[in-house]
């Protein structure tokens, strides 16, 4: 029986859990279609998901079909827990997207299709709802074509155009196609795999249309991802079952684990848990491509690689807003500790703590989440606490390249780090490199000089956010036969990195980053120019407003620190009518930067954690050099000069 692992992702309301419901019964898992509104679907089994209507956390089935075993991994549905479905994704052999023939493409469609191609996933499509009276099933396949991949084809009919359609993708299956006139399964299959065609198929999950033909689809054109004999496993979720008991959720990409096995830090699995819906089973072993919940580890996270799987790269979704936890003084230790716990499962909250202030902090992607934590919180936790004074998470960068030099050389120590810092592409991080000679830097010390790098959120000097769009490369370096230890250059690495950021805006290339929101507003004819008139006097853009029957459409961008408010005067001046769709679109330069630096205030210099300066060495003393006047004392010479 071939075995694979789908996830299955779709903006909310598009139909997604009951596409999962009706393939769950063509399964035989459950024997009545669970409604999310009526808080009864297999896969939105926790207490919040079935009070809220909509999907929060990931879940997971097991469904048998003829001669296919599919782990199906369901999705949160909201922008604000995107963080859970991208972690997901890490972890599949193949999506399932689905899009509404009533709505078509929608704001988080368009994420979700970024993050499949961000992380290579191979995509079905189902196209759901083609039975309601508004349905536009031609118009969305072909908006699909158009703003997503001409790949996308219809395979509920796969006819003769279809074929050739398929055919034209490269000049192989087109010579093919020429000398067979036809394509063979294997080779569509491969092009499904290679994500140059998406099969789309039509229907509707609650009517049950279409959902045999869809599943038949799935046995017949997916293939099983090759076995490996090594152990290795990603890890893709972190969660705390009803006793407390600390679960990490990972898919075995190669070998077998088994009860008892010391994989991580020579902490034992106690328990091997495989889990359908809230219920699961346990498990003596769990071999290459299956997915479990595993007991007795600490430490693990979303994103970790195990055995001979590596780390996956920073999650693109980052959230964009900083809020602060009220709450009474007694209980503050706490709020604390469950948010530590809350940050275990979910390390995008970002918890800090001020000793100052005698403040807790949190970072969120949009309201929804912050309404969903307060709940978490009381539930499970019996912590009644507010959020307050919403912040923006500001970023900073690079617009041009510039050379950091970090020195370290108290007595008994050096290091000498140089760092070429340029401006990447948006959206991309941080980017970590080495083109250093090994006659400047051995082979370890330059290892420590990349792991470090990686080690820390480095600030900028604006106003001390974190730096990102940015490749940062070893280009040069020194170190002492006598005296230098890996800590030394921990120093001078983190030394030149503030430095060359010093230096950069010594030359005005620093640049303040924020994030921004992708929009679609839908008012009544007569309040469009309300509407316009708000989003220019917000820094927003937008494009010529679509009218339909009485209302009008706008999409565009606009700053997420002008939006924050807008649903609130849109509900009033539409009296409850207007229509407001938000997605995070990333970060572009702040449209107020010289506002913002000014209120933060912030002095570089005086930031002692994250100094610029340098310590060098004369008359056996290691005394400070000011970051301007290390070019001139570095013992190796700029590269950029």
């Amino acid at each position: 029986m071939k075995s694979i692992v789908a996830g299955i992702v779709a903006h909310v309301d598009a139909g997604k859990t009951t596409l999962s419901e009706a393939m769950l019964i063509k399964s035989g898992v459950i024997r009545k279609l669970g409604r999310v509104d009526d808080g009864d679907a297999f896969l939105d089994p926790d207490a919040l998901e079935k009070k809220r209507g909509i999907t929060i956390f990931s879940h997971q089935a097991e469904l048998n079909f003829a001669d296919l075993r599919l782990t199906l991994l369901d999705t949160p549905g909201h922008m604000d827990f995107a963080s859970q479905t991208e972690a997901v994704l890490n972890v599949l052999d193949y999506a399932i997207l689905v899009v509404s023939a009533t709505d078509g493409i929608q704001g988080y469609t368009r994420t979700l299709w970024e993050l499949l191609k961000r992380y290579n996933v191979p995509t079905f499509i189902f196209i759901n709802k083609t039975d309601s009276a508004t349905a536009q099933t031609a118009e969305v396949l072909q908006q699909l074509q158009v703003e997503f991949d001409a790949g996308v084809q219809d395979f509920s009919t796969l006819d003769d155009e279809v074929i050739e359609n398929i055919a034209a993708t490269n000049d192989d299956t087109l010579e093919e196609f020429l000398a067979n006139n036809t394509l063979s399964d294997d080779t569509i299959r491969q092009l499904i795999k290679c994500r140059l065609i998406f099969p789309c198929f039509l229907g509707s999950a609650l009517k049950d249309e279409g959902i045999d033909q869809f599943i038949n689809g799935l046995q017949k054109w997916t293939v099983q991802s090759d076995s490996k004999s090594a152990f290795s496993a990603k890890v893709f979720k972190i969660s705390h079952d009803e006793k407390g008991e600390r679960l990490t959720w990972l898919r075995v990409t190669g070998g077998t684990i088994k009860s008892k096995d010391a994989i991580f830090q020579q902490q034992k699995v106690n328990q091997l848990r495989v889990y359908n819906g809230a219920k699961f089973e346990l498990a003596s072993k769990v071999t290459d491509g299956e997915i479990c919940a595993v007991t007795g580890l600490s430490n693990t996270f979303a994103g970790q690689g195990l055995g001979d799987q590596k780390d996956s790269s920073q999650p693109l979704l980052q959230p964009v807003l900083n809020y602060a936890v009220q709450i009474v003084d007694e209980q503050i230790h706490a709020c604390l500790t469950a948010l530590r716990i809350l940050e275990d499962e979910d390390r995008q909250l970002h918890v800090t703590w001020s000793e100052h202030l005698q403040e807790i902090r949190v970072q969120i992607m949009g309201e929804v989440q912050l309404e969903i934590l307060q709940q978490i919180l009381q539930q499970r936790f019996d912590l009644v606490v507010n959020f307050v004074e919403g912040q923006i998470l500001y970023k900073e960068t690079i617009t041009a390249a510039i050379e950091g030099v970090g020195h370290f050389e108290p007595l008994r120590h050096y290091a000498e780090v140089h760092l070429l810092m340029e401006p990447a592409k948006v959206g991309s991080g941080l980017i970590f490199s080495s083109e250093c000679d090994l006659d400047y830097l051995g082979k370890n010390w330059q290892h420590q000089v990349l792991s470090n790098l990686a080690a820390k959120e480095h600030l900028g000097v604006l106003t001390g956010s974190p730096i990102t769009d940015m490749k940062i490369t070893l280009v040069s370096g020194k170190a002492s036969n006598v005296h230098s230890v890996g800590g030394d250059f921990r120093e001078a690495n983190w030394r030149a990195v503030r430095q060359g950021l010093m230096m950069a805006n010594a030359k005005g290339q620093c640049q303040l980053l924020e994030p921004w929101y992708r929009f679609k507003l839908t008012v009544s004819q007569d309040q469009v120019g309300r509407a316009m008139n708000d989003i220019q006097k917000m820094s927003g853009t937008f494009d010529t407003p679509k009218n339909q029957q009485n209302n009008a459409t706008l999409t565009g961008y606009a700053p997420v620190s002008q939006m924050q408010g807008y649903p609130q005067i849109l509900r009033s001046y539409t009296h409850g009518q207007g229509e407001l769709e938000l997605v995070v679109d990333g970060y572009r330069p702040c449209h107020h930067a010289d506002a913002v630096i000014e209120k933060a205030d912030y002095h570089p210099v005086s930031d002692l954690e994250n100094t610029p300066d340098s310590v060098f060495c004369a008359h056996g003393a290691g005394y400070s050099v000011a970051w301007d006047e290390v070019p001139n004392m570095a013992h190796v010479p700029y590269i950029s000069k």
